[in-house]
């Protein structure tokens, strides 16, 4: 490895530090209460090292939230296009209960943060896309529902509906990963609990067989 690709990956591992110690405490100790400064002082480098990576804070920011949401989206592109969009809509729910599980410092920051809305151009370039855009991937996949004469008469709205799916499939993770440390309560298996959820919301919103 030649000088200038050395210092190429240094760099790069300093800006990957940098953004997860910016992520864990976003999602700790809140958006506003934290500086570059204490970012710089957690991974034990100067604020002009962050500044060297990120304008400001905004800018870190927009990068967490463009990294972040792009992981997700393609967690969910992996689904691929499934014929049934039943079925899609219940890989779409496992699909979301893994990326939290495996990925708790990302959901907590994505999902469990107030945050200010900040986007530099690439997060609204994607928005409503389906290929990109974990939320609009649902979205569509609840009309394809729809289109196809899957769901029960009573569920025609497509936003009202995808968010029934995205509440069964959060409300157990968010739970776990916000009181997984509470003693007072037993948990059983997440994954488990959340796909059992999911299935009962599925079963309640499909039409039943003719």
């Amino acid at each position: 490895m030649g000088v200038k690709e050395r210092r190429e990956r240094e760099r790069a591992d300093v800006r990957a530090r940098i953004l997860d110690a910016a992520r864990d405490m976003f999602a700790r100790d809140g958006y506003e209460a934290v500086t570059m400064r204490a970012i710089a002082d957690r991974i034990e480098y100067s604020a002009p090292v962050i500044y060297g990576h990120f304008q400001d804070k905004n800018a870190l920011l927009q990068e967490l939230c463009f990294l972040d949401f792009r992981a997700l989206g393609e967690s969910f592109a992996r689904i691929g296009r499934l014929l049934d969009p039943v079925e899609r809509l219940r890989r779409i729910g496992a699909a979301y209960v893994d990326f939290a599980l495996a990925n708790p410092a990302h959901f907590r920051f994505m999902f469990m943060t107030p945050k200010p809305y900040v986007d530099d151009g690439r997060m609204e370039s994607v928005r409503g896309n389906p290929e990109q855009d974990a939320y609009a991937f649902l979205c569509q996949t609840v009309a394809d529902a729809i289109a196809a004469d899957c769901l029960r008469p009573e569920y025609t709205d497509v936003a009202r509906t995808a968010q029934l799916f995205w509440g069964a499939a959060h409300g157990i993770v968010s739970l776990q990963i916000a009181k997984c440390d509470d003693p007072w309560i037993h948990w059983d298996d997440a994954r488990a609990t959340a796909l059992e959820l999911i299935e009962a919301v599925t079963r309640g919103v499909v039409r039943a067989p003719a």
